[in-house]
Parts: C-alpha cells; sequence; structure tokens
C-alpha cells in the first residue's frame, strides 16, 4: 500500500508541468553554480599557488641581507582553497586569502575578495550551497503544500481513508513520492558535484575529500527531510490549501531571510568586536609597559641583560660570545608572542561567542544549522579559517627563531648589523607548507549543527505524522 501511494504521489508529480519547470530551473541553477564554482576554485587556486611559489621564490632569492632585516622583509602565507569550496564558498571571501608574517607583528589575514566586490554582491552570490539551501526548500513548499489540502478539498482524501488505507502509511506513501521526485532533481546534480570535484582534485585530494562530500550529502538530506515533514503537518493541519501554502511561505522567509540576518544583529549586539585602532592601540600598550601592566619594555631589557651575563659568567655586554642584540630581539619576540596570544584570543573569544548565538538561532531556523554545517565540511567557516592562521603563526615565530639565533650566534657581540648571509641560508630555511584538518577534526567542532538537523528531522516528520492522525477529512 506505502508503494501504491507512492507510486501515485510521483506519477501526478512527474505529469504536472509546473513541477517540470520548477525542477528544471532549480536543476539549471544548481549546475550552472556548480560549473561556476568549480571553474572559480581552479581559478583562485591557480593564482593562490602560483602566488606562493612567487613568495618563497622572491624569499630565497633576496641576495645578501642581515637575519633580522630579512625577518622585517618577510613572507606571505597563502590559504589553499579546499577542494569543496566550490560548493559553499563559506566564510572565505571576508576572512583573507593571506597573511604577511613578519619580525614583531601578527598580522591578520588581508586581501579579502568581498572588500572589492561590487553593491550587488551584497544580495548574494549564486552558489551550489545557496541553491541548495534556499531554492530546493522552496521547491518541496511548492510540491507539498497541498499534499492534504488539496486532497480534502478534491474529495479524494476522504475516497482514501475509505478505502482503510492507515494515516500513517499515507504520511510514508507521500514522503516517498515527494522523495522520488526530489531524487530526479538531486541525483544529477549530485552527479554533477562529484565529477566536478575529481577534476578539481589532484594529488589524491579526491579521497581525502570524499568522507567530507558524504557527511555534506547526509547533513542536506537531513535539511530536505525536515522541510517534507514541515511541509506535510502543515498541509495535514491547514483549513485550505491556500492556508498551507501562506503559512509555508511565511516559514520559508523566516527560515531563510529573517532570522539570519536578525542572527547576525544580535551577536554583533551582543558581542561586539573591537575596531582596528583600539585592537593595536591595546596591543602597542601591553609590548611597552606590559601585559600585567608592570612590566615596561626597558625593564624588560635590562633584567634579560642580567640574566644573559649571569649564564654565560661575563660582568660586561662586550664579553658576551653572542650577539645581545640577536638574544634581545628574540626575546622581545617571544614577549610580543605573549602579547599577541592575549589580544588575538580575546577577538577569537568574541567571534565564537558570535558564532554561538548563530548555532542557537538553528533551534528556530534549519537553515542557520546547515550552513555551519555546510562551511564546515567545505573547510570554508571561522574554525577552519583559525586553523590556516595559526598555522601561519606558529611558522612565523619559527621562522624569525631561526633568524634571531643565527644573527645572536654568529655575528659579532657589539652592534653588528653589518652580519649578513646569503642564498645557500635562504634555501636551508623551512618553506611554509599547510595541511588541513581531517574530517574528524572538522565533525567535532559541527557536533551541534548535526544535533540540531537531526532533531528538526525527527520532530518535522513526527510532526507530520501526528498531524496525519488529527487532521479533518472534509
Amino acid at each position: 500500500m506505502v508503494l501504491t501511494i507512492a507510486r501515485k504521489e510521483f506519477t501526478e508529480m512527474a505529469r504536472d508541468g509546473r513541477f517540470r519547470w520548477m525542477a528544471g530551473v532549480v536543476l539549471l541553477l544548481l549546475l550552472t553554480s556548480l560549473a561556476l564554482g568549480w571553474k572559480h576554485y581552479l581559478q583562485v587556486k591557480a593564482e593562490h599557488d602560483a602566488a606562493q611559489a612567487a613568495s618563497r621564490d622572491t624569499w630565497v632569492n633576496q641576495g645578501r641581507r642581515n637575519p633580522h632585516s630579512a625577518a622585517h622583509y618577510g613572507v606571505y602565507a597563502f590559504k589553499p582553497k579546499m577542494p569543496l569550496s566550490l560548493v559553499d564558498t563559506g566564510l572565505d571571501p571576508y576572512t583573507g586569502v593571506s597573511v604577511w608574517l613578519e619580525a614583531h607583528y601578527q598580522n591578520p589575514s588581508r586581501y579579502r575578495p568581498a572588500e572589492d566586490a561590487t553593491a550587488v554582491r551584497r544580495f548574494g552570490e549564486l552558489t551550489a550551497a545557496t541553491t541548495l539551501q534556499l531554492l530546493v526548500p522552496l521547491l518541496i513548499i511548492l510540491l507539498a503544500f497541498s499534499a492534504f489540502a488539496g486532497e480534502r478539498e478534491q474529495g479524494t482524501l476522504r475516497q482514501l481513508l475509505s478505502l482503510g488505507a492507515p494515516r500513517g502509511k499515507l504520511v510514508l506513501g507521500k514522503v516517498l513520492g515527494l522523495t522520488s521526485a526530489l531524487a530526479l532533481l538531486l541525483a544529477p546534480a549530485t552527479l554533477a558535484g562529484v565529477l566536478a570535484l575529481a577534476l578539481a582534485s589532484e594529488d589524491g585530494a579526491m579521497m581525502l575529500s570524499l568522507p567530507r562530500l558524504a557527511l555534506l550529502c547526509a547533513g542536506y538530506l537531513l535539511y530536505f527531510g525536515a522541510f517534507i515533514g514541515v511541509s506535510l503537518a502543515c498541509s495535514a493541519l491547514a483549513s485550505s490549501a491556500r492556508a498551507a501554502l501562506v503559512a509555508l511561505l511565511a516559514f520559508w522567509i523566516v527560515n531563510g531571510l529573517l532570522v539570519p540576518r536578525l542572527a547576525t544583529d544580535v551577536a554583533e549586539r551582543l558581542y561586539r568586536t573591537p575596531t582596528a585602532e583600539e585592537f593595536w592601540e591595546s596591543v602597542h600598550k601591553d609590548q611597552q609597559q606590559g601585559v600585567d601592566g608592570h612590566d615596561a619594555a626597558n625593564r624588560r631589557t635590562e633584567e634579560l641583560k642580567r640574566r644573559t651575563m649571569a649564564e654565560y659568567k661575563v660582568e660586561r655586554l662586550e664579553d658576551l660570545p653572542v650577539n645581545f642584540n640577536g638574544v634581545a630581539l628574540q626575546a622581545g619576540e617571544e614577549y610580543g608572542n605573549r602579547v599577541f596570544d592575549k589580544h588575538y584570543g580575546d577577538v577569537w573569544k568574541i567571534y565564537y561567542q558570535q558564532e554561538r548565538v548563530h548555532n542557537l538561532a538553528s533551534l528556530i531556523a534549519p537553515l542557520m544549522a546547515v550552513r555551519g554545517f555546510s562551511m564546515g565540511l567545505a573547510g570554508t567557516d571561522l574554525r577552519q579559517h583559525r586553523h590556516f592562521t595559526d598555522a601561519a603563526e606558529a611558522y612565523r615565530r619559527s621562522l624569525n627563531k631561526l633568524l634571531n639565533e643565527d644573527f645572536a650566534q654568529n655575528s659579532r657581540t657589539s652592534d653588528d648589523y653589518n652580519y649578513f648571509v646569503d642564498r645557500a641560508f635562504w634555501r636551508k630555511t623551512p618553506d611554509f607548507v599547510y595541511a588541513a584538518p581531517d574530517t574528524a577534526w572538522v565533525m567535532k567542532g559541527q557536533a551541534f549543527n548535526l544535533v540540531a538537523l537531526i532533531a528538526w528531522f525527527i520532530v518535522a516528520f513526527a510532526a507530520g505524522v501526528f498531524a496525519a492522525k488529527r487532521m479533518k477529512v472534509y
């Protein structure tokens, strides 16, 4: 009986010209967004790879230079593009593409694509994620709003129930019919996505991306399932098909337009991020006066002189077997690291608090859960951006330590900035290589969003069954 009902629902939708047109438009948008995402991914990846290679080449071929001067000269670390970013660009347009790594300063990422975007981009951009998160649910609503209410108005619902069809099986049959119709749309899009991922991947990256892709598909299926359940529940309880459509469209607007905007405004109001001027003013203050306000820079320098002379058992700086300036530079770097850890840690804490507001908003709108889940698996969320910046900062600190120690150990003990190293030394310095986190690490950060999607799926279907058992036949 369930299969008979599902076959009947599928046949009616397949014959409906409105379904064919709507599904065709959504499928065209999906395929177009995937093609554009694939092209954009290849272009940006090639640019980043070329820029990273050029930065390394410039560093290696900088000629004879003092190691500390080279530290000020700095290098760039470019954020690699993740293959699944062709599906969901996430926060990438707003977080920057590279970090300048120099002595004394931990710079934020820069060159944000959104800064150069036109005003049209404020309305969003066409990505596969946008299509899946907004247009496919709208298609589900347009297909399912009359599932019960329409049949009640036509008088066929009473006939179905009079034939002995249990209401629970009736719900299940309609779900299977809707799912089969959606499969006609989603199956080609999924195949196109896998093909785009395969063409964009290299050096075994495809195999590493497959677990993420599988979980991403599962997340979207839970999201679509939640919309099917809500749509059937509303259709069963509404007094008419028109009333069901109005209520479902209102839910779609709240889910896709109002809640995301409201969550952003509330998060910014509750947890304000400092301006760039406020941030750097606080950093410079702590560098000069000390993190606790009682450890000024000149006092730290005098204490370092005392400790260094005691370590080497000399009474004058000139008698040290190392260049004290190099020792002082490295000590300054390490103290600066403490300062940056404190202030960047505060900023990241604010970002995570804002993100928590967005997560809590998923209790009202499932879009917030699937959006975070999608960005996480695509590698374009806040957490993975920090993973990259932390890796870049670790490289900056290790490189500066290497340069300062060479300066301290191999130059004269006087104020000797005429000490130079050549290309052979630069070639020995390690290159920046970023390793993206594995799927387990990603899922650890997406636990809340996954639970929210599962909860929406279960509650929506339970509501559909509950509504169907209590719906009026006429």
